[in-house]
């Protein structure tokens, strides 16, 4: 069974407030890449009590701890997902917001095919693709 957000916590010996737990579930079960006004909202819905500003300390910490992983899809807002088990990459619909996970072999083995041709070995690498829907 994967562990959830606050179970890492939990693992890296963090101080784990009720606050702090509401904030951890509400990442663990985000479908999407939320940013800080709507992690606020789902946790507020929850625990009427957290402010903004306890959700972004709380974003903070768990960032700089390795937990959670920020993205920039160049909305100007940053979005959140739990640090992936697993690589992806994203598609970014420019017309919704809607962030799109994929995996394609085919890119990676090209990614890191460049890379050794240009004298590196990839330790790292995010891609993001932006586009528009396809209208038929």
């Amino acid at each position: 069974m994967p562990q959830t957000i606050e179970d890492l916590c939990i693992e890296k010996g963090m101080r784990m407030t009720e606050q702090r737990r509401v904030i951890a579930r509400v990442l663990s079960e985000a479908q999407d890449h939320p940013d800080v006004e709507e992690l606020h909202r789902r946790a507020h819905a929850v625990d009427p009590h957290i402010s903004i500003a306890t959700v972004y300390r709380t974003v903070r910490l768990f960032e700089e701890s390795g937990i959670i992983t920020r993205h920039d899809f160049r909305d100007g807002r940053s979005r959140y997902e739990e640090h992936p088990d697993r690589h992806h990459d994203h598609l970014i619909d420019m017309k919704t917001g809607q962030v799109v996970e994929f995996v394609d072999p085919e890119i990676e083995a090209l990614q890191e095919a460049i890379a050794r041709k240009l004298g590196y070995k990839l330790v790292d690498h995010r891609m993001e693709l932006y586009g528009l829907p396809i209208e038929e």
